[in-house]
């Protein structure tokens, strides 16, 4: 195990974190009306009595741009994780399906799966990560079969109890930090970094954003309302079923 050097992390964020703005804009720019129109519920919007192309607009952009952010950022994070493991236990990224870090410590090889937060999953997709994790050990255990293997869900923020799932452990927020690092204060530490230029960067997002809102709202309005400036509910709910 070696000590992790601040001025490393500190380092890598900010070399790095300008790769999770520039995909914000990105993601910003391939967006298609069309497709945030497919992703979300049209009744909602009438039942809610929502007037202008803008609000709908507004509102379908801002849902559909926080869940590609939440996926962006935790797929940033996921490198950090890694990052800080590889200097302090020499772990690696797993090239094992599913997996996303492996490391050594104490005699115990463990895998881990990286998320951003502890409610990521649904019973589906958690049963998924558990079939992930036996395919993993096994796996392992076909050149050593007396390797002891722990399977850990990690979870960059939030809170959880129940450390102990019964085929893995979950560790969330500063367990999952401290467990990767061996710094029970780094999941603070590293908070300053994240801030590395974010107002000019975000300057450049807003500016995007706006941008996207005005095209979409004429967009929007060119097809879905009437000549009286009304919305076109019949039309838009027809589009929002079609395949």
């Amino acid at each position: 195990m070696e000590i992790l050097s601040l001025s490393d992390v500190v380092k890598y964020v900010e070399n790095k974190i300008g790769i999770f703005h520039q995909k914000r804009i990105t993601g910003l720019m391939e967006l298609k009306l069309g497709k945030v129109l497919k992703k979300k519920n049209p009744y909602l919007f009438k039942a809610k009595y929502i007037l202008t192309a803008q609000d709908i607009i507004k509102g379908l952009t801002d849902a559909f741009i926080s869940s590609q952010e939440e996926t962006i950022f935790g797929d940033w994070l996921e490198g950090l994780a890694i990052f800080i493991n590889a200097k302090v236990y020499s772990g690696k990224k797993s090239g094992i399906p599913g997996i996303d870090l492996e490391f050594d410590k104490d005699g115990i090889r463990y895998i881990v799966t990286i998320k951003s937060g502890p409610n990521w999953g649904n019973s589906s997709q958690i049963k998924k990560m558990i079939t992930d994790f036996k395919t993993a050990k096994r796996t392992l255990r076909t050149s050593n079969s007396q390797m002891n293997v722990i399977a850990v869900n990690g979870c960059c923020y939030g809170k959880d109890k129940n450390n102990d799932k019964g085929d893995y452990f979950k560790y969330c927020g500063q367990q999952f930090w401290e467990f990767i690092s061996g710094d029970s204060d780094l999941y603070t530490k590293i908070v300053e970094p994240l801030g590395h230029h974010a107002k000019e960067r975000n300057d450049n997002f807003i500016q995007s954003y706006a941008q996207m809102i005005n095209k979409f709202t004429k967009e929007f309005a060119d097809n879905f309302c009437h000549e009286n400036g009304s919305i076109d509910w019949e039309k838009l709910v027809q589009f929002n079923s079609q395949k």
